[in-house]
């Protein structure tokens, strides 16, 4: 069974930075997608970003381009998220998830329908 543990999140200003962290719980990714969902109130969860294990290709959704970026560090087995110039409609729960490679696309592995581990949670709110 694969465990996921996010760190990171917070309170951010407009134009400001935060790290998220997920760390998995297996000896190695190389055979799965992981990546960052969202979700704010009202709205339906969203792939934000997604990284494939073994090559590292990623993936971003348009709304976060330029400003996230995702890296893996296999050794330590963690998926980091570096957002920067954060805006208001930013704000949401971020989810770290995982899914056992099943399509070559990280585009289409990076939808929270074909994700199968999901981590707790972490607030990210970006306010002034």
């Amino acid at each position: 069974q694969l465990q996921l543990v996010e760190s990171g999140g917070g309170l951010v200003q407009p134009g400001g930075s935060l790290r998220l962290s997920c760390t998995a719980s297996k000896f190695t990714l190389d055979y799965y997608t992981i990546g960052w969902f969202r979700q704010a109130p009202g709205k339906e969860r969203e792939g934000v970003s997604c990284i494939d294990g073994r090559d590292g290709s990623a993936y971003y959704s348009e709304s976060v381009k330029g400003r996230f970026t995702i890296s893996l560090d296999n050794a330590e087995k963690t998926v980091s998220l570096q957002m920067n110039d954060l805006r208001p409609d930013d704000t949401a729960v971020y989810y770290c998830a995982a899914g056992a490679r099943r399509y070559d696309s990280i585009q289409r592995m990076c939808d929270f329908r074909v994700m199968g581990y999901w981590g707790q949670g972490t607030q990210a709110t970006v306010s002034s």
